[in-house]
């Protein structure tokens, strides 16, 4: 796991001498390898290329980067792990290839050199994203990983294109002058992040997942935009094809012979992401898919491996209990941190850096401290995000499988039905329901808003509809601009299941999940790994039949299936809860000062982005008692952005001055 970043000047670029940049923009990635650093310039050609070194496999000088490849053809900078490498390396031996050292990148390079790129990517299970030069042709091939766990941004510069692993780089190449793109702050609003297909600064997009772009300095010459090069970008991997093709070609099995082959698929996922030459551990919350992942270790281990979990002192939040008793079960060696508000308090300074796109997954607090607790005892953590995607995890998994048997209906009894359940919503809110003698999560039930967003969901006239009334934000608009509709085409798949699956993946996964775990991670210098996300995995979990996902109104059914085989049924049936925080209480009582101060920027900036009269509204209702805090943590963390990035352009060197004009 490294950090990397590249400059590749136009066939008409007057000064070479901005290749020289790439020692500063490598500076700003040090955090995400702080065991070397290494350049490559080839001035006559016009390229650069860098790399920030966290070393996990072989540590010696032969696992150096950026690399050349034997033949001398190829240079590459290499963001990532391929887990499956050393099979690579024996197939290569056997054809009478020899390797210096025993890193992936030198087995990356020789299977390019011998397959070619696309059919070695193919071949590659992992995570990545790396730049690779052709020496013999001048020609720059950038490529990220199947489902994008590994970032790249690349920016249409002056006279240059200039590549990294976080943004923070980019803004060091002087021929860039950031500028916000308000189409995307305004959907990091409303959904609190940044879609993976959009980037908060105008001429950066993000290379997209399963894709390769190949480049030369004429094409730099050319002048393209952002939105241009990024359609240059061609798909070796596509999520709609798998997706598509699977539920076209979904697998017939018995439970047991399903549940037998997700079995061995995931200890294949797990045993190749316990490979390193540096200490391992894992996160384990206590949930299924943390818990699988910690089971599947522990299972492959001849010594307790290390967990690491988060506890919190509110009720209703902490976890650590169900991680102790997993952990206990397990055999793990395992390490608890209490979150207190005031440790919450003195990490948020640190978010608008760590993130340096705006983001407001309130996790985020939690996932940067357990990083920060397992870094004092491993290089490398693996962790189990992926499994609600893959598996079915979230309510409105459930919620679409409830719903599935009243789409037969007439719509006269939907909405008669409906109509009765918004009623019995209403009584119970009003406590007409008095003293009846229901089970009191019966009465907690009709007293949340739950049965009320079931009568909303009831009354969908098709299935297109309940679709987007799933699917739909909750948020607020809080802006002057209206919310950019989703650009994202996806595949005509089998069922409402199929569909909300996809759109997670291809979107909350790329723009949320993976990002918070990456930059939260690597701004601790640790290697985070992701089993359920596999590839394998992943077309394996689309070709399923629905009903091995979720079952009995529960998602992730197989998935449970298989964690049977290693934990009691008491340590896996219990409410799904998530890696929440409570950020409504904390912003009520110990952040409330910080709250006040960032909503006061927001006042003075005028005529902005944010609606600064409907913001202050949000913020009375939550102060009063209304959980408003999802829309408020997007507003005080997008302008906690603003601050951090006035700051950073004020103290620059640089005569560039940030626009961030209507913000």
């Amino acid at each position: 796991m490294c950090g990397i970043a590249g400059i590749l000047l136009a066939s008409n670029a007057a000064d070479p001498k901005s290749l020289d940049q790439i020692g500063q923009m490598m500076m700003a990635l040090r955090h995400r390898g702080p065991d070397g650093e290494g350049l490559w310039t080839d001035r006559e050609a016009g390229i650069a290329l860098g790399h920030r070194r966290l070393a996990i496999v072989d540590l010696s000088e032969t696992g150096q980067q950026p690399m050349l490849s034997t033949s001398g053809r190829y240079a590459i900078t290499f963001n990532g792990e391929i887990y499956n490498f050393r099979d690579l390396r024996l197939e290569l031996e056997g054809v009478g290839h020899h390797f210096r050292g025993t890193s992936d990148t030198e087995v990356m390079l020789c299977a390019i050199e011998s397959w070619g790129l696309e059919a070695a990517l193919q071949r590659f299970a992992g995570m990545f994203a790396f730049a690779l030069w052709d020496l013999k042709t001048r020609t720059l091939h950038l490529a990220r990983d199947r489902l994008g766990k590994k970032p790249l941004y690349i920016a249409s510069a002056r006279h240059a294109l200039v590549f990294a692993s976080e943004l923070k780089a980019i803004s060091r190449f002087s021929g860039y002058s950031p500028e916000i793109d308000v189409d995307a702050a305004t959907a990091m609003l409303s959904k609190g992040w940044v879609p993976d297909q959009s980037c908060i600064w105008r001429g950066v997009f993000k290379l997209p997942p399963g894709s390769v772009l190949t480049l030369t300095a004429a094409t730099v010459a050319e002048g393209r935009g952002a939105a241009s090069l990024s359609q240059g970008a061609s798909r070796w991997w596509s999520l709609a094809e798998v997706a598509k093709n699977g539920r076209e070609h979904q697998i017939a099995g018995s439970d047991d012979d399903l549940t037998n082959e997700l079995d061995d698929l995931l200890r294949l996922a797990v045993r190749e992401r316990m490979i390193a030459d540096v200490p391992l551990g894992g996160f384990l919350s206590g949930g299924v898919d943390s818990s699988t992942v910690a089971a599947l270790m522990q299972a492959q281990s001849p010594n307790p491996v290390r967990t690491f979990t988060i506890a919190f002192a509110e009720s209703g939040f902490d976890e650590a209990p169900y991680a102790a008793e997993v952990a206990r079960h397990l055999g793990t060696d395992h390490t608890e941190l209490h979150l207190s508000a005031a440790a919450a308090r003195d990490v948020i300074p640190e978010l608008p850096t760590v993130w340096d796109e705006p983001f407001a997954d309130e996790s985020q607090i939690p996932t940067l401290l357990v990083a920060r607790l397992a870094r004092q005892h491993v290089t490398v953590a693996l962790s189990g995000d992926g499994g609600d995607e893959c598996f079915a995890g979230y309510g409105r998994h459930f919620m679409a499988d409830r719903l599935k048997r009243y789409q037969g209906l007439p719509a006269s009894a939907r909405r008669t039905v409906a109509a009765g359940a918004g009623m019995l919503s209403r009584a119970a809110r009003h406590d007409f329901i008095g003293n009846l003698p229901l089970p009191s999560h019966v009465r907690h039930a009709l007293r949340s808003d739950r049965l009320t967003r079931f009568a909303w969901l009831l009354a969908a006239k098709d299935e297109d509809e309940l679709h987007r009334r799933l699917t739909g934000s909750s948020a607020e608009n809080l802006t002057r601009h209206e919310t950019p509709a989703s650009i994202v085409s996806a595949p005509r798949l089998d069922g409402l299941l199929s569909r909300l699956l996809y759109d997670d993946m291809s979107g909350y996964l790329a723009g949320d999940i993976l990002v918070k775990l990456d930059r939260a991670s690597m701004a601790n210098s640790l290697e985070a790994r992701c089993p359920l996300l596999d590839h394998r995995a992943v077309e394996f979990a689309w070709r399923l039949p629905a009903a091995m996902k979720v079952r009995n109104g529960r998602g992730k059914w197989i998935l449970r299936n298989v964690l049977r085989r290693y934990l009691p049924q008491r340590l896996i049936d219990r409410p799904k809860q998530g890696f929440d925080v409570p950020i409504a209480a904390w912003l009520r009582g110990p952040l409330r000062s910080w709250a006040t101060d960032i909503l006061s920027d927001v006042r003075n900036q005028g005529e902005g982005l944010l609606d600064s009269t409907k913001v202050d509204a949000c913020w009375r209702d939550h102060v009063a008692g209304q959980d408003r805090s999802r829309d408020l943590w997007s507003v005080l963390m997008f302008q906690a952005w603003c601050n951090e990035a006035k700051r950073q352009a004020s103290a620059s060197n640089s005569s560039r001055e940030l626009d961030l004009a209507g913000v």
